[in-house]
């Protein structure tokens, strides 16, 4: 397997981690040669998700250093393969969670590639197509298969549409297997209100359900409610506010990436009622008979495929919904990071890759 040179040589700059600190630090490599199929792309920004915190410092087991994280990637094509047909250079494209499949597979074929019975070829920390070890966007410029860029409309801001490519598909994608966005007058249960949670938020009020925010803090009480235009905010520690909402939600999406019960929540659910885990806490704890007694259903979800991830970019840009988002420079990525594992964000961090990393 070839491994990318840590000598300081390389035609790409990124931010690395070396170790278990997850400390992320300058750092050159190379990326591969465009092939027919691929399309190299600048990198003008890159969302920061709670993944890109806890993988580099090994919470996961599987950590490959140097590691360079970043899967919420916007930028502009610079290059393209002899074989692409779909972009050309100047196009606003983003990549999410993962850059290939093998696209054969009756996972690939019925449009669930991330699922890819082969598995997935991760956006970082995985073995690429050419034997590498998939470097993410915390860099200048990434090199990806045209099958796994996504179009973003001209008008869409690039610093905006970066979180889209997971915290917002990660909402989307399992509100529309539930067909919540058909179920208007319905009434949605927000767990968290950081990356993932406010755009949970965002998707429910444009399908007009009736949000409610489930969160530990009471800070965030005044964005849920006035920048978010949600339409209830409970305080999850207050019990007498908890046992004001037993048996009236239809549906709940846990955007909690925090150890925490379950059992209060799937008493809030109506009978036939759902709720669905995206936030990946480390263990959750709960007892068998609320499930049995409720007719209460617990899913999971993760990203979609790249059919709906394009139709989530597009619904988006004709609704004109926006991920809130603070934008930093690279050189501060390491506070940023910090900030997320502290809870100090109710919205996305992105940074400012185009500007604030400059090749020598």
């Amino acid at each position: 397997m070839a491994n990318s040179d840590t000598t300081g040589e390389g035609n790409c700059v990124g931010w690395a981690a070396r170790d278990p600190s997850g400390l992320l630090s300058p750092y050159k490599f190379n990326r591969r040669p465009v092939g027919g199929d691929d399309v190299s792309i600048k990198i003008t920004h890159c969302g920061i998700c709670h993944g890109d915190v806890v993988w580099p410092r090994n919470e996961f087991g599987d950590a490959i250093y140097p590691m360079v994280p970043g899967h919420e990637i916007a930028g502009v094509v610079q290059e393209v393969g002899a074989n692409v047909d779909c972009f050309q250079v100047g196009d606003h494209v983003g990549v999410g969670f993962y850059v290939n499949s093998c696209r054969d597979c009756e996972f690939c074929n019925d449009d669930l590639e991330f699922h890819c019975s082969k598995g997935p070829v991760i956006t970082f920390n995985s073995v690429d197509v050419d034997g590498t070890i998939t470097k993410g966007g915390f860099s200048s410029f990434i090199v990806v298969h045209q099958g796994y860029c996504f179009r973003i409309p001209d008008k869409y801001p690039l610093e905006l549409a970066a979180p889209l490519l997971c915290a917002g598909l990660t909402v989307y994608a399992p509100m529309k297997n539930h067909k919540m966005d058909q179920q208007p007058g319905k009434s949605l249960g927000v767990i968290g209100l950081g990356g993932l949670g406010h755009m949970a938020v965002k998707f429910g009020k444009s399908f007009g359900l009736n949000v409610t925010v489930f969160s530990t803090s009471i800070s965030k009480q005044d964005e849920a409610l006035s920048s978010l235009r949600a339409d209830r905010f409970v305080l999850s520690s207050d019990e007498q506010q908890m046992k004001g909402l037993l048996r009236s939600l239809d549906f709940i999406i846990d955007t909690a990436s925090g150890n925490h019960p379950l059992d209060p929540y799937l008493m809030l659910l109506k009978p036939k009622g759902i709720i669905v885990i995206v936030g990946a806490p480390k263990s959750m704890n709960f007892s068998p008979v609320n499930i049995i007694l409720g007719l209460n259903t617990i899913a999971g979800s993760a990203v979609a495929g790249r059919k709906m991830t394009q139709e989530m970019i597009e619904y988006c840009a004709v609704h004109e919904i926006y991920p809130t988002v603070e934008v930093v420079p690279m050189q501060c990525v390491n506070e940023a990071c910090e900030r997320l594992i502290n809870k100090d964000v109710s919205h996305r961090l992105v940074i400012d890759v185009e500007n604030s990393i400059k090749a020598d």
